[in-house]
C-alpha cells in the first residue's frame, strides 16, 4: 500500500484554521479593548473572506487580521497584496449590499491587524478603493 505524503490527510489545514482562528479572536479582543464593538466574523462569499467587521463610532471596519512569526520576509503587514485587498474590497462590497448599504452611503474603512512575532501593527485606513 502507498504512503500518505504528509500534509494531505487534511491535519494541517485544521491547525493552520485553528491558528487563524485564535489569531483573529487575539485581535478581536484587543481592538474591542481599543474601543471598537464587534460585528462579525469570517464574513465568506464566492470571492474572499473578511476576517472581522467592527464598528467604531459610526464607521464601519473591514479588518484584515494577519500573524507572522518574524519579519524576515516583511512581516504580516506586507503579507496584505493588492490582490488579497482587491478581494477584500469585492467582498465588503457584497456584505454592504446584503445589509442595505454601500460604499457610497456607509463610512467604513479598511484596517489591516498585523501580528509579527510578539509585536502588534494596527493600519487604520490602511487601503481603499
Amino acid at each position: 500500500m502507498a504512503q500518505i505524503p504528509a500534509g494531505t490527510d487534511g491535519c494541517s489545514k485544521l491547525s493552520r484554521k485553528k491558528t487563524g482562528d485564535a489569531w483573529e479572536l487575539k485581535a478581536r479582543r484587543w481592538l474591542e479593548s481599543k474601543g471598537l464593538r464587534f460585528i462579525a466574523a469570517n464574513v465568506t462569499t464566492r470571492s474572499g473572506e473578511i476576517d472581522l467587521i467592527m464598528k467604531e463610532g459610526a464607521v464601519t471596519v473591514f479588518v484584515e487580521v494577519r500573524y507572522r512569526t518574524s519579519a524576515r520576509y516583511g512581516g504580516a503587514a506586507a503579507s496584505v497584496t493588492r490582490s488579497k485587498q482587491v478581494k477584500l474590497l469585492h467582498t465588503a462590497r457584497l456584505w454592504l449590499a446584503r445589509h442595505n448599504g454601500s460604499f457610497e452611503t456607509t463610512d467604513c474603512r479598511f484596517d489591516v491587524v498585523a501580528f509579527t512575532g510578539s509585536q502588534v501593527e494596527w493600519l487604520t485606513n490602511a487601503f481603499g478603493e
